[in-house]
């Protein structure tokens, strides 16, 4: 031990010659991920036995070799488990789907320190979550947004955190939302591809953006049931940026029901809302699909809609 690391000793033997820095050092190290490795690697915690510090994850490595790593003593979450509700949609050793409820904040952050699925899932996962979104995020690879309901993965362990990373950059995870957007979209179906970025008037917003300014975002839209003022649509995303569904669908003219941010519900509907106590985006993540990251088996995953829309879809049914 050195201060408050943890010094490993690496011999790289002569098959890893040429491979890359992170991949040799990873495989020599089987208890930590490459992801890991490479923030150790860039961190500047990786040397040769002179006391030469290797910065580039990417370079070729030398073998054989006898290499130090430094490793972080783990910090102790200031998170605190609390022994909340969840609705477990699956559960395995290495990976958990919540179905989150609508008003239940992902992870705690300045304004929601508690009360969170992060919170609830240290006390259900006995704090065996990964680490690669550090103590402030364990195991949350994606989120959702806090007024929206339905499933969210979370990974208990680093490897299985990596590999669900890899299938979210691939945009290879089958996200489906249903939706009631204000209106009635025309066509019934359609696709929506438009930039998304930081809006310039106002940072907590996100906007379309022009191509070159923003993150490239893909929804995917179909009619499910017209209704009196509004229409129930499935979303399927593409790609995975923030608040995109929201966007998207008040970018061409539909808002959701109830957006408090990016639409604004007209009467006679604003009236049913204010009626029932509806003060949410109309949004439930509904389906997920993707490949399990240890067994290679698919996995799909299915979310009935919450009470409060299924009602509001009843009321303005025609």
């Amino acid at each position: 031990m050195q201060g408050d690391d943890a010094i490993l000793t690496v011999t790289l033997a002569d098959s890893a010659a040429g491979l890359r820095l992170d991949r040799a050092l990873a495989e020599a190290l089987p208890d930590l991920s490459r992801e890991r490795v490479k923030t150790l690697i860039k961190g500047g915690r990786v040397a040769d036995t002179r006391g030469t510090v290797l910065w580039d994850p990417a370079a070729k490595a030398a073998a054989p070799a006898t290499l130090e790593v430094r490793v972080p003593t783990p910090a102790p979450a200031h998170n605190v488990a609390q022994d909340l509700d969840l609705v477990i949609a699956y559960e395995d050793e290495h990976l958990i789907v919540v179905d989150k409820p609508a008003g239940m904040v992902v992870h705690p952050a300045a304004g929601n320190l508690d009360g969170t699925m992060v919170n609830a899932l240290l006390h259900h996962c006995a704090g065996q979550l990964s680490g690669i979104g550090g103590v402030a995020r364990p195991g949350i690879v994606h989120r959702i947004d806090k007024d929206t309901s339905g499933l969210i993965v979370a990974a208990k362990h680093d490897k299985a955190h990596e590999g669900l990373a890899k299938q979210f950059a691939a945009h290879s995870i089958d996200r489906r939302y249903l939706a009631i957007a204000t209106g009635r979209p025309m066509p019934a179906n359609g696709t929506v591809e438009a930039a998304l970025g930081r809006s310039p008037t106002n940072r907590k917003k996100m906007a379309v953006v022009a191509a070159g300014r923003g993150k490239h975002a893909v929804t995917h839209y179909r009619t499910i049931e017209p209704l009196r003022g509004a229409t129930v649509v499935e979303c399927r995303l593409e790609t995975g940026r923030t608040h995109q569904v929201r966007v998207h669908m008040a970018h061409i003219g539909h808002p959701l029901v109830g957006d408090p941010v990016y639409g604004r519900t007209r009467k006679p509907l604003s009236d049913v809302l204010k009626a029932r106590g509806f003060e949410r985006q109309a949004l439930h993540a509904a389906h997920l699909g993707f490949i399990h990251p240890v067994t290679g088996k698919r996995i799909a995953l299915d979310s009935d809609l919450p009470a409060d829309m299924r009602e509001l879809i009843d009321e303005l049914r025609v």
